[in-house]
């Protein structure tokens, strides 16, 4: 008896917190619709801004936060990929390897203006980038890379020593059984670590503040070395720096609304492909 009620207990505190959870969370999503929704429109989505950034749109906004995004995942995917197989393939298991592994687990939780310094001191200065579109994707491929790698070790280690041992064993070599076997295997784990990244380098404004955002910019990128505008430092500007409060704290909802529906769409895009690949493989 005494058993039962402490699991109702505890199984209450759970569904307790999921709903405060998802309470707030609804909050928040209500509050960005609300204000948001009645500044989206057409012309909205698809003009440069205009006199001051009091009217017109946010186009060159959207685009410059999708450069940055994807240049941040092209960089990022293939090298933390690279790094996870070889810690949990290659690697001999060493205090040093150990050691490699517990500081990529703590360079998560390193604040991301520090990146954004580092990425101003070496892609804009050392390597003269200056502030670009290049400049950013690096630095915020840099800020993805720790969640790359770790999601990616936790997927490759939960793939079965079995399925290897088995592969060898029909004469496949090792890179064979890691390409064909472990990492299809280890695809959806992979992915889940992928799209965190991408919900965290869409939104974040210090890195970018220092490498590559304009506060206001003409047009679209031009090449890689061109500055860019992107929604989390627009939004930071209009709040902060604005000359006019009143019309461009409706334009920066808006792009809260438009960053908010950005990430989503990434991020359910690559769920549905996990899911594609989860039930392949089941």
């Amino acid at each position: 008896m005494k058993r039962d009620i402490i699991q109702k207990i505890g199984f209450f505190s759970l569904f307790l917190s999921i709903l405060i959870t998802f309470s707030f969370l609804g909050m928040i999503v209500y509050f960005i619709f609300s204000r948001g929704l009645p500044v989206i429109s057409w012309d909205f989505l698809t003009q440069p801004p205009r006199n001051a950034m009091t009217e017109g749109g946010v186009a060159p906004v959207i685009i410059g936060t999708v450069y940055l995004t994807l240049g941040s995942m092209i960089f990022a995917v293939p090298l933390g990929l690279a790094c996870a197989v070889y810690l949990c393939e290659y690697s001999p298991k060493s205090f040093v390897v150990n050691v490699i592994r517990i500081s990529i687990n703590n360079l998560a939780g390193v604040p991301s203006v520090v990146f954004g310094l580092f990425g101003l001191a070496v892609f804009v200065k050392f390597f003269g980038f200056g502030v670009s579109l290049l400049s950013g994707s690096l630095t915020l491929g840099i800020l993805a890379l720790p969640l790359i790698i770790s999601a990616s070790q936790e997927a490759l280690i939960a793939v079965p020593y079995s399925i290897r041992e088995a592969s060898l064993s029909l004469g496949a070599t090792q890179w064979q059984t890691i390409r064909r076997i472990v990492l299809p295997t280890a695809f959806p784990g992979i992915l889940t670590g992928v799209i965190l990244s991408i919900g965290r380098v869409a939104g974040e404004t210090a890195p970018i503040l220092f490498t590559a955002a304009a506060f206001y910019k003409r047009g679209y990128p031009k090449s890689i070395f061109s500055e860019v505008m992107a929604l989390p430092y627009h939004i930071y500007a209009l709040m902060t720096e604005g000359a006019h409060p009143d019309k461009q704290r409706a334009i920066a909802y808006g792009c809260s609304l438009i960053l908010l529906f950005l990430v989503l769409s990434i991020s359910g895009v690559a769920i549905f492909l996990r899911q594609q690949q989860r039930s392949y493989h089941g």
